[in-house]
């Protein structure tokens, strides 16, 4: 696999030309990355456009999940959308919290952060804003928001730690995050791991979901929370691009799995409402601590 800053120069070209893809090429193919599929025209994307406040031209079909969904953003919160891309989340974002909130999308790529500001200024949307930088160090003060949200962006950051700490320090105290990612179950092909397109596609820069989980609960996370999971599905027309026909029926037939879930947690201090059993209100689909359904 290529070095930490070889990986980050990846993540940015790819993503600055990804901005101008047709959102059909985006959701055929992993994350606008590897290829499209014929068999396929949805691998990872959850459908937004029952969601108020979503915005057509802002959806470039990049997703894995719908965090925002999730996220139980109130009127007033300021919220940060990490990878904000063309806008999507931060304006459904901005649809909860109101005009008396505040929404802060950051990306790494020159051509997202245009596009998401030339949708905000269509929109006429004065409480929202795009800050251009890297999310490992995010270009915002200690203690900021109240709620943070991201889809599909930290499986594309070589050091995930990093960018979990970073996420505890700008939250305030008992704030929280929902985050729709891709986590794995066993290990990837190598052909699959070593690959720049597959890492970009965010499927080779995805780690273990326990070892995503503890990153989480060992930077001081509370109330860690499964909300939602799907299994991922690549189809054969793009793993035949790095994988022998042996290869591609041993991971078939193998025990990795791919997923997207959604997962919550709170930063410790001032309680907030939140779902913690299976008989509070969790959405039909969320798994519970200790339900099993995980």
């Amino acid at each position: 696999m290529k070095t930490y800053e070889e990986l980050k120069t990846i993540v940015r070209e790819k993503y600055n030309k990804i901005a101008e893809q047709d959102i059909s090429v985006n959701q055929s193919s992993c994350c606008g990355a590897g290829g499209s599929s014929n068999e396929v025209y949805n691998i990872m994307t959850d459908d937004y456009t029952g969601m108020q406040g979503y915005a057509q031209e802002a959806d470039l079909g990049l997703g894995c999940g719908l965090p925002t969904q999730f996220a139980k953003i109130q009127k007033g919160d300021t919220v940060i959308d990490l990878g904000s891309g063309a806008g999507n989340d931060c304006f459904v974002a901005r649809h909860e919290t109101d005009e008396i909130g505040k929404v802060i999308g950051i990306d790494f790529t020159e051509a997202m952060i245009k596009k998401a500001r030339n949708n905000a200024e269509k929109l006429g949307y004065n409480n929202v804003e795009f800050r251009q930088g890297d999310i490992e160090e995010m270009p915002v003060s200690d203690n900021v928001a109240d709620v943070i949200v991201s889809n599909c962006v930290l499986n594309l950051v070589p050091n995930k730690q990093n960018v979990i700490k970073e996420i505890y320090r700008v939250l305030k105290p008992g704030g929280h995050f929902s985050i729709s990612d891709i986590v794995l179950v066993g290990d990837l092909p190598k052909a699959l791991q070593e690959d720049a397109e597959m890492y970009a596609g965010c499927v080779a820069g995805a780690i273990q979901k326990d070892e995503y989980l503890g990153y989480i609960e060992s930077t001081g996370f509370e109330n860690v929370l499964v909300q939602k999971q799907k299994a991922i599905v690549i189809p054969n027309d793009i793993l035949n691009k790095y994988l022998s026909e042996a290869e591609l029926e041993a991971f078939k037939s193998g025990s990795t799995g791919i997923f997207s879930v959604t997962v919550f947690a709170q930063k410790p201090g001032e309680s907030i409402k939140i779902a913690t059993s299976q008989t509070d209100k969790l959405p039909a689909n969320a798994c519970a601590p200790g339900s099993g359904c995980c």
